[in-house]
């Protein structure tokens, strides 16, 4: 391929922060190709379907491009068409469900391996931002019956549930409110959590109805217990104090436990990960890694502790790539 040729940055992840790389990259005039394995903004997908989010509408905004709601605060719905419209308002060439396979550093480029329905094919960039995410790698709880087929990471939505025994494990905000929608549901719910009580960064609009809910006794809270196995028709908790365990009945596992960001694509590169904190080495000021050329884009900066990096804070990612790419290019927007 001819040097003139090479895209200046390649971004791997069509989310709300990989969009913003894409941005800042058009309005700075360099050439930028994002790739994600699946829709743009596919991440928000994941969340449940009637979800509000904590955000306002201009805190999750980009490029300028305002953010206009129905209500006080955009729902899940909202965002997705948001964001995907943001890449046909900023002509962001987004090659959607490809998969990058690997990334190796070829002379002064990088070259990307993708899988698509089309085939396997080779792409070329300068620079490439590791945008991904982090919802395909949930905390597991590797508990025994795990593979029973009841148990599920993440929550969508409540109906499939109406009637049936469902047990929330976690304490933060996706766990009360899928156990706030699955009670409204008829499902009968229990919550199980490690900690002493539900954790203190539960939205304070939310906070009084859980709280209303399990001292009443609709919502049934086991603090200080885990899960010790899952059963066919019932699970075993073992409470962390007494160690006492004790079964109940139960159709379903819904495990609230956080998701953690996947590095492998760093780890290739030779990009160096904190061993306890599981933070790739970067530069916060321009999100540049040990590797030249190399960027992070989004919740991968946060390591092990996903909930540091949100959309309001990552969507300021990418200019400070792009204006690092910019005042380290040789001209053809490669970064010396």
């Amino acid at each position: 391929m001819h040097a003139s040729s090479i895209p200046d940055i390649a971004v791997v992840g069509a989310g709300p922060c990989g969009i913003g790389v894409g941005i800042a990259a058009r309005e700075a005039g360099l050439g930028c190709t994002l790739f994600d394995k699946g829709v743009v903004a596919a991440s928000l997908g994941n969340y449940p379907v009637f979800m509000t989010f904590f955000s306002t509408a201009e805190r999750l905004e980009i490029g300028g491009v305002p953010f206009t709601i129905a209500g006080d605060k955009p729902i899940r719905r909202e965002a997705i068409r948001y964001y995907q419209r943001l890449a046909d308002h900023f002509h962001l060439d987004v090659r959607q469900y490809h998969t990058v396979t690997a990334i190796a550093k070829h002379d002064d480029h990088f070259r990307l391996a993708t899988r698509s329905t089309s085939g396997d094919t080779v792409h070329h960039a300068r620079n490439v931002v590791i945008a991904t995410g982090y919802f395909d790698h949930p905390n597991t709880l590797d508990v025994p019956g795990q593979h029973l087929g009841k148990l599920a990471y993440g929550y969508r939505e409540g109906h499939p549930f109406f009637r049936q025994n469902v047990l929330i494990v976690g304490g933060g905000n996706s766990a009360v409110d899928a156990a706030l929608e699955l009670f409204r549901w008829k499902a009968a719910v229990t919550i199980v959590h490690f900690a002493e009580g539900l954790d203190a960064g539960v939205k304070p609009w939310v906070l009084p109805d859980i709280t209303g809910r399990i001292r009443a006794g609709e919502i049934t809270a086991r603090f200080r217990t885990r899960i010790a196995e899952i059963r066919p028709a019932s699970v075993l908790l073992r409470n962390e104090d007494s160690g006492h365990l004790d079964e109940v009945p139960n159709d379903w596992v819904l495990a609230m436990t956080g998701f953690t960001p996947d590095p492998a694509l760093l780890r290739e590169l030779g990009v160096h990960i904190h061993p306890v904190s599981g933070i790739p080495h970067h530069d916060p000021q321009t999100m540049r890694t040990n590797v030249d050329g190399v960027f992070i884009a989004g919740v991968l900066a946060a390591g092990f502790d996903a909930n540091k990096v949100f959309i309001e804070n990552g969507r300021d990612h990418g200019r400070s790539i792009v204006s690092a790419i910019g005042a380290l290019s040789d001209g053809g927007g490669r970064a010396r």
